[in-house]
């Protein structure tokens, strides 16, 4: 094994073993550690640890590695609170970090993308809203089949493992109803000896399980995935899809749950079908919505775009305060879900149309004339530049843009304000706690 040292050596390369001291974290989460001078991005590594890490890519300016033991913890560090079969949950990677310190290091990320990747300055960094709650805060969780000492498991794949899945019991991040409904379907399967799906073999039934649930309603929904095969009949509704050899699914067969699920946010109702996207965390997801509606600042007059608007939950929630809301979303399901919202809670000034963002802008801007403020929640992958061009088209004087990747908002920004937009402020928000990961929802005026 391998040590960092003060003295050149050679390169280190894929699958050596090096001891390093991890000094900070880098965009995404991982440690940043030094051997030699070399750069080595740590998985599982925090600031003030003391780690041996396996190296899993080497190129020459720096090294990807996967930590495979804690030697010396940092003095911060606290206890783990969410093990699985006593290892830390893949879904909570800085949960050894205090929580202030957290809530500090995504703060200082976002700001550092926006200057050093969008190249912006003179924006206010408003301060970061913490979560309401840290913990049991997901209303969705997706859990994979697996097997292990020849006995069926069911939770989450290994920290940068594809092929190996740790059992869950107990996961801190989802509710004592997620938790139930997970176990029973296990105990199910176990019972009946249905075998996980093994894709290396092309073997096997199970593939992975996804509990969803209305944390204001009560209500659940579970959706199994297998492959091609008959099983007895669950003690548990579930909604079951069979997936194909490449990937696609054939749709739902065998048995039916609750076809909708649905949720309240800021005293409104939503259905969310099971292909629509809703933030998997209810009680942020409702302090988002009046951080935007803040943001876009309306008087009960404007125009406003809502685009990449899902089951309508940003869109519906502003309406009372607008004049008119148009959204755009791909997904047909999410659309149909948004019409029936707005009907279910008596909002007439909102329409939404099922289209390609990056084609549906300027057949949107010919029927309904300019907006006063864009609203856009792109994915994680952020806007391409030939979609953000036609939001520049849009001539709106405010756009309000919901991020949960600064390094994609950051380009997107510096795009805008190339077209004459001013970046104003940036709220960054915690949508998850425990992970690196963190939602901005950013003004930009012209």
């Amino acid at each position: 094994m391998a040590t960092a040292r003060t003295e050149r050596g050679p390169r280190p390369r894929a699958g050596d073993e090096l001891v390093l001291e991890v000094d900070s974290l880098a965009q995404g989460g991982r440690g940043v550690a030094r051997a030699d001078g070399y750069v080595v991005f740590v998985s599982g590594g925090l600031p003030g640890d003391r780690v041996r890490a396996r190296l899993t890519k080497a190129k020459r300016g720096f090294a990807e590695a996967a930590a495979v033991e804690l030697i010396d913890p940092s003095p911060d560090r606290v206890p783990d609170r969410c093990t699985h079969q006593g290892e830390p949950c893949p879904g909570a990677p800085w949960q050894g970090l205090p929580y202030q310190r957290q809530l500090d290091e995504k703060a200082r990320q976002v700001d550092e993308a926006l200057r050093r990747l969008g190249g912006l300055e003179g924006f206010e960094l408003a301060p970061i809203v913490p979560a309401v709650e840290r913990w049991r805060y997901r209303n969705k969780l997706e859990y994979s089949f697996g097997e292990r000492d020849g006995r069926l498991v069911l939770g989450f794949h290994r920290r940068g493992s594809w092929s190996e899945v740790i059992d869950a019991d107990d996961c801190q991040l989802a509710s004592v109803r997620n938790n139930e409904a997970r176990n029973e379907v296990r105990d199910w399967a176990r019972s009946e000896g249905i075998p996980a799906h093994d894709g290396l073999e092309g073997s096997g039934v199970l593939r992975n399980l996804v509990v969803r649930e209305g944390r204001r309603t009560g209500q659940v929904q579970t959706r199994l995935v297998t492959s091609p095969a008959g099983f007895p009949k669950p003690p548990v509704d579930l909604h079951t899809v069979v997936e194909g050899p490449s990937g696609g699914t054939a749709g739902p067969t065998g048995v039916l749950c609750r076809e909708f699920l649905t949720e309240e946010l800021g005293g409104l109702r939503f259905r969310i079908s099971h292909a629509a996207f809703f933030q998997t965390n209810t009680e942020m997801a409702e302090r988002l919505c009046e951080l935007v509606a803040g943001a876009a600042a309306l008087r009960g007059t404007e125009r406003v775009f809502d685009l990449y608007c899902g089951i309508g939950t940003i869109g519906i929630s502003v309406a009372g305060r607008a004049g008119e809301v148009w959204g755009v979303e791909t997904v047909e399901e999410a659309i149909a879900d948004a019409e029936h919202n707005a009907r279910e809670n008596a909002i007439a000034n909102a329409r939404f149309a099922a289209a390609d963002v990056r084609l549906g802008v300027r057949p949107l801007l010919a029927e309904a004339g300019k907006p006063d403020v864009v609203i856009v929640d792109p994915p994680r992958a952020g806007l391409s530049k030939k979609i953000v061009r036609r939001v520049i088209e849009c001539g709106a004087p405010r756009i309000v843009y919901v991020s949960c990747n600064p390094t994609t908002l950051a380009p997107n920004a510096a795009q805008l304000t190339e077209a004459g937009y001013r970046l104003r402020r940036v709220t960054p928000v915690d949508m998850f706690p425990h992970t690196p990961h963190v939602e901005c929802v950013a003004v930009l005026e012209r």
